[in-house]
């Protein structure tokens, strides 16, 4: 399997070459297009539709346990950079670091399972996103696509199952719909409106 798994990331890598025109791209995707994930959860957190905070909590939630999946991950399965092991066309400066498995991956994914589930038209645009995310990540040279899709699935999976903690254990919905009670008790304060959309 790791030897497919060099095999593939050549082949893509190799699109760096091939494909030079598309390189710039491929760069923004593999450093900055996780911001849009960041900007757009600030931008649905303050439309101040309870369904959408509800959503970017849980997409919180599901990042944070993500990442620490990812930290463990990382502690027990070292793998080093394609740059490091292999005639890799590097395009993205990087630490040589632990190559699994990719955090940019899995907190693209995380984010846009989390919308996809609340949002279909809207997610459906974000996973697209997020998969331009880990194939830009492969292209230029510091994952290898297991590192990819491993963060992706681990993305997707912790996602889906905080979604059904939140949904169909009452305890865990009414504690999430307590903190963003008492949050939005104090912006009020900062911020007054005259009600709340309760979408």
């Amino acid at each position: 399997m790791e030897h497919m798994d060099e095999l593939l990331f050549l082949w893509i890598n190799s699109g760096a070459q091939r494909f030079a025109f598309l390189n710039p791209f491929m760069v923004f995707l593999s450093k900055y297009a996780v911001l849009f994930f960041m900007i757009g959860a600030v931008v649905y957190w303050f439309t101040r539709a309870r369904a959408d905070r509800r959503m970017i909590s849980e997409a919180l939630v599901s990042a944070l346990i993500g990442f620490s999946a990812s930290w463990l991950l990382g502690q027990l399965v070292y793998r080093d950079r394609p740059f490091v092991s292999l005639d890799a066309i590097q395009l993205v400066s990087h630490e040589a670091n632990a190559s699994f498995p990719s955090n940019h991956a899995l907190g693209a994914f995380v984010i846009a399972m989390t919308i996809w589930q609340f949002r279909r038209r809207a997610g459906w645009i974000w996973l697209l996103l997020a998969s331009g995310i880990a194939l830009g990540r492969v292209w230029t040279g510091v994952h290898y696509p297991g590192d990819v899709l491993a963060g992706a699935l681990i993305g997707i999976l912790i996602s889906v199952l905080v979604h059904r903690l939140f949904t169909r254990m009452s305890l865990a919905s009414n504690l999430l719909e307590l903190a963003i009670y008492w949050y939005e008790r104090i912006e009020t304060k900062v911020w007054p409106r005259t009600s709340y959309r309760n979408r």
